[in-house]
């Protein structure tokens, strides 16, 4: 029987037998947007590099972020399958928003939960995330949706209409969703039995879904994480720049499916861009001349003398100081997509030098810019992986972390287990308890950071 939120309007069936609209090495990404919706409509499709690795594919052009999803205190639900049980993506985006975005007191719950599809959500949705009253939701499904085969029209129209169902609900419950797509496969699942077909038709199939998922979200009028095509794209081109025989660089997970860190932050980045963040952290101002000082809400100048500033800062930049060249590091997806730009924006501006450079200082380390690129602005976040935010930073993480962990223990093992079938108000009681202990703790973690910037002119 046809779900009652089910549209009639068709869905897209594979990508394999979508047209190829080539992109044009001369326009911008947004000039080549426009250009296509110009002249293709809804259905323009994604610029991609002119490589056989990727001629099979044509997925549609996924929508630019829209204004800010996110308003002060809200509740945000991730939901997902075994890849949101990782505990990667999820964190990622919490701390980022407990970090960076402080201001916004956003509290969040994560809700992975291995090897479900679409349907598997909709039967505990109410018991597990709904009683919660999220005002705010984010989906990641479509991998064990693809059930591991080739695509075929009957499997998308299903996909297509329970995401819908969820979706719905999520909206009815009052809530604001983001429709994330699958991601991309590295490898066929090795511990599926009925899994059947090649890579490449497995991987048709997830840029098949992820052009449903879009359409789920335009028919509801929601946002969209498009996860499918960044990853897909760095699956192939990170592997040249950064693996080796010896070290394969694996986006997609050393079981080809679970990702690691690097690709963990792919998904975070497309949610959290999807959400309409704009990235703006902090904003120092320091007049060589004047040497006086200014920054932007959340940061307070202490002192400022002889090019030496003083501040106590609320909102931290994203820190991950890693390896760039593994794929278990979130350091290295940084590398992939222009996170620290559009995210992770802690910039510093410093105007009137009378020197063509100068040294920056911040924390232990040290870089020399030229003169034009402060006046223009540079990002510290970018320039000092290693900060004086790190240790803070880490400990908010460490916090996130043993939050999202006690949150699968309290859905899978108490609000499914015995004491959950016996009485699910007083296990709900119980480990909410337990679980607001947990909550203070990364609010006591996320403490203010007292830390210098000395500005000193060099040859």
């Amino acid at each position: 029987m046809p779900f009652k939120h089910q549209t009639q309007r068709s869905f897209s069936v594979t990508a394999a037998i979508l047209l190829v609209v080539s992109a044009s090495s001369c326009l911008t990404f947004a000039e080549e947007r426009k250009s296509q919706v110009a002249k293709y409509g809804s259905y323009a499709y994604e610029p991609k590099p002119d490589d056989a690795a990727f001629a099979k594919f044509n997925p549609r052009l996924a929508p630019t972020p829209g204004p800010r999803l996110l308003k002060q205190g809200d509740r945000l639900a991730i939901i997902g399958d075994s890849i949101t049980e990782q505990k990667i993506y999820s964190r990622i985006i919490e701390t980022y928003l407990t970090a960076c975005m402080p201001q916004l007191e956003i509290q969040t719950r994560q809700y992975g939960w291995s090897g479900e599809r679409t349907e598997g959500f909709l039967k505990r949705m109410d018991q597990d995330c709904l009683r919660f009253n999220p005002t705010v939701a984010t989906l990641a499904y479509g991998m064990n949706d693809t059930r591991y085969r080739p695509f075929d029209t009957l499997n998308g129209q299903w996909y297509h209409d329970h995401y819908s169902e969820v979706v719905a609900k999520l909206k009815e419950s009052g809530a604001k969703v983001v429709v994330g797509s699958p991601g991309c496969a590295g490898k066929i699942a090795d511990w599926v039995k009925s899994r059947s077909g090649t890579l490449d038709e497995h991987n048709l199939h997830l840029c098949a879904l992820r052009d449903i998922a879009l359409q789920v979200a335009e028919e509801h009028k929601v946002a969209f994480a498009d996860i499918f095509w960044p990853m897909y794209q760095q699956q192939v081109l990170a592997a040249r720049k950064y693996g080796t025989n010896e070290k394969p660089y694996e986006l997609a997970g050393r079981d080809g499916i679970h990702p690691g860190g690097a690709g963990h932050l792919l998904m975070a980045y497309s949610f959290l861009r999807a959400m309409g963040l704009d990235g703006e952290i902090a904003a120092i101002e320091f007049d060589s001349q004047s040497d006086t000082a200014t920054a932007s809400e959340g940061h307070k100048i202490e002192a400022c003398q002889q090019g030496v500033i003083s501040l106590t800062s609320q909102r931290y930049p994203f820190c991950a100081d890693g390896p760039v060249d593994s794929d278990n590091s979130i350091r290295s997806g940084m590398s992939l997509v222009p996170f620290d730009q559009q995210l992770n924006r802690f910039m510093l501006f410093v105007t009137r030098l009378d020197s063509p450079k100068a040294k920056i200082t911040w924390g232990q380390n040290s870089v020399v810019v030229s003169a034009e690129q402060l006046a223009n602005g540079v990002n510290l976040a970018t320039l000092f992986p290693n900060n004086p935010f790190n240790a803070a930073f880490n400990a908010v993480d460490s916090a996130v972390a043993a939050k999202q962990a006690y949150e699968t223990q309290q859905i899978k093992k108490v609000f499914h287990g015995k004491e959950g079938k016996r009485d699910i108000e007083s296990a709900v009681a119980r480990t909410e308890k337990e679980r607001a202990i947990l909550v203070a703790n990364i609010a006591a973690a996320r403490s203010a950071v007292t830390h210098q910037l000395t500005i000193q002119e060099a040859e």
